[in-house]
């Protein structure tokens, strides 16, 4: 298997010699045919390719051969030249909408016509997934409260929503608490951009009003909570973890903000992200893994899952396009639910990958994921992906006879562990059916033509003005470099990986078809990047733990910069995922909670937090 990473490093290096190359190219030799003239008009006559105007640089036989080495295509000799002769009038007026006379600027929140369905790609009507949006909380016993702030930081939110609810403890006091613990512990990660002090307690105070008059508006009213830093909040700066970004002041909420606030959430934190949403590396430097402070906390969630695993936050709110929830999930040993895509609203989001980027909930058990889901559902009309879906959950629900999907290659080797395969045993236990599956043995790395192509389109701008360079970041696998690489992506090969995309949306639904949902490792390549192109939901919940002999790292290794080595290996946190049916975000919570009950690991803390 080819790891993502292995896969970015080994992408083309010498594509920005080829680029300054082609601009120096001379005029038309070598037996390059001369551009033809545009013929005079004659009534009737329609417009052909090829006779307009010539435009941009001259190129040459040799220009194309070289470009076949990007494409691995070959032309012979003299289809070269005759390419050579007619690029200037056929083809290169095609980029002047941003180098030509006419140029149009692009708004960042301008989506590409096409909008990815994932129902309709998997050749699904549509029907019944809105069903009857009957959400079940648990009648769980919250307990006194405790007596210590760090055992009241570090309850899940279905525990701190009875305490505010019966007003054991104010929103205030709450607010307060995560206020202090951020200000003591997080130099130590790094996961916070902007501590919102004031705008917190001015939230606090008034949820404390509310409830205290009974206007009591749900589980998250008077919860404090984190937003990864690429959400947009009115009035407090929004950074996208990039060094010029770091003044950028919204004007208005993201609409999931938005909903949190309606729902009565105080917002505390914006939270780090790996620059421009990768890895973990941001403007202020690297966030680090609370229960291991020798590596980074994986990305680029980042922040959000260093700073709940701290409980510096109540819950938080992350984003995937590729991995970048369900990463640092397993990293930092919180629950990271990453919701159908479609379901919920990413205006006033960064955009990354217009077909990709999804919003979800990063949490310290199953069920707070599933509060916070409910709350920040929905359709949003600066979204065209939106989906009028239903959530539909019962905490109390049972699981048995349920079909579990799995992967037996898989569970046999790298990354899977013996966390994985235990995991496999203890459905059967809960009264699951295990059911292998399998899927062909595709290219399925060509779809991340889609994620370069997407990502280098949200930031051309940027990548062509320079300002890329002022990243931290600098590697053969970061944004600049891939951005610049990414402008020699073929458009034919874009259009095939997305056909190639519906291909693997039919094998999906064909496989659930047969189980209701999968459980997977969940770093396991293949299925990062297929579900992710398909859109199903994922849930990665901790269910043991594994003992690691080097820091792990996004990056791709660097000789000159080791990881640190451990003698005796730490024991960290490790998980597995589970995936389900497009908008079936319950059935995966019902066996997460009862896979989470089994494990009984997901109370413990990080030492030291």
């Amino acid at each position: 298997m080819k790891q993502r990473r292995q896969f970015l490093i080994n992408a083309p290096l010498g594509l920005l010699a080829v680029a300054e190359a082609v601009r120096a190219e001379p005029l038309p030799q070598d037996g390059a045919t001369p551009a033809p003239a545009a013929p005079a008009s004659t009534p009737g006559a329609p417009p052909t390719f090829g006779a307009t105007p010539g435009f941009g640089p001259a190129v040459t036989p040799a220009t194309f051969a070289e470009a076949e080495k990007l494409m691995q295509v070959t032309n012979t000799p003299a289809q070269r030249a005759m390419m050579a002769g007619s690029w200037r009038v056929s083809l290169a007026s095609t980029v002047e909408r941003r180098t030509g006379p006419r140029k149009v600027a692009l708004a960042p929140d301008l989506a590409p016509a096409t909008v990815w369905k994932p129902l309709d790609a998997a050749g699904g009507s549509g029907a019944g997934i809105n069903k009857t949006g009957r959400f079940v909380r648990s009648r769980v016993n919250p307990g006194a409260l405790p007596a210590r702030d760090e055992d009241i930081a570090h309850a899940p939110v279905t525990r701190l929503a009875r305490w505010v609810e019966t007003r054991a403890i104010t929103s205030e006091r709450l607010t307060r608490i995560y206020i202090e613990r951020i200000k003591r512990l997080d130099p130590r990660l790094r996961s916070v951009i902007t501590l919102t002090e004031e705008h917190a307690l001015a939230q606090a105070r008034q949820a404390d009003r509310e409830i205290a008059a009974g206007k009591y508006r749900g589980p998250l009213h008077g919860i404090p909570y984190g937003v990864k830093d690429l959400l947009d909040t009115a009035g407090i700066r929004t950074t996208w973890g990039a060094e010029f970004y770091r003044d950028r002041v919204p004007q208005q909420d993201a609409a999931v903000v938005a909903k949190l606030s309606a729902a009565g959430a105080v917002l505390v934190a914006k939270l780090s992200l790996g620059a421009l949403a990768l890895n973990d590396v941001w403007f202020g430097g690297q966030t680090m893994n609370p229960w291991l402070l020798d590596e980074g906390a994986s990305g680029s969630s980042a922040g959000p899952g260093a700073a709940t695993a701290a409980a510096l936050v109540a819950f938080s709110i992350g984003s995937e396009t590729g991995g970048s929830i369900i990463s640092p999930s397993m990293r930092c040993g919180v629950t990271g639910l990453r919701p159908t895509y479609g379901r919920v609203p990413r205006t006033g989001a960064m955009t990354l990958c217009w077909s990709l980027d999804k919003l979800g909930p990063m949490t310290r058990s199953v069920e707070d994921a599933m509060l916070v889901l409910q709350a920040i559902s929905g359709t949003d009309a600066g979204d065209v992906a939106g989906v009028p879906a239903r959530l539909d959950f019962d905490a109390g629900a049972g699981v048995k006879g349920l079909k579990v999907g799995y992967f037996a290659d898989w569970m046999k080797e790298a990354p899977a562990t013996d966390v994985d395969r235990a995991a496999l045993e203890t459905i059967k236990c809960l009264g699951l059916s295990p059911v292998p599956v399998t899927l062909p043995d595709w290219p399925y790395q060509s779809l991340n033509t889609v994620l370069f192509a997407e990502a280098a389109a949200a930031f051309e701008e940027i990548t062509l003005d320079g300002r890329v360079d002022q990243l931290k970041a600098q590697v053969p696998d970061a944004w600049p470099n891939l951005f610049r690489e990414a402008r020699f992506l073929s458009a034919v090969d874009f259009v095939q990986a997305d056909r190639l995309r519906r291909k693997v949306a039919l094998e999906m639904a064909r496989i659930f078809q047969q189980v209701d949902l999968l459980l997977v490792p969940s770093l396991r390549d293949e299925m990062l990047t297929i579900s992710n192109n398909t859109g199903h939901p994922s849930l990665t919940l901790r269910t043991g733990t594994v003992e690691v002999g080097q820091a792990r790292s996004d990056w791709a290794p660097n000789p000159a910069q080791p990881l640190p080595t451990f003698a005796p290996p730490r024991r960290v946190p490790h998980g597995v995922t589970l995936i389900g049916r497009l908008f079936d975000e319950g059935t995966i919570a019902r066996v997460g909670l009862a896979l989470e009950k089994e494990a009984g690991v997901a109370g413990e803390r990080p030492p030291g937090f």
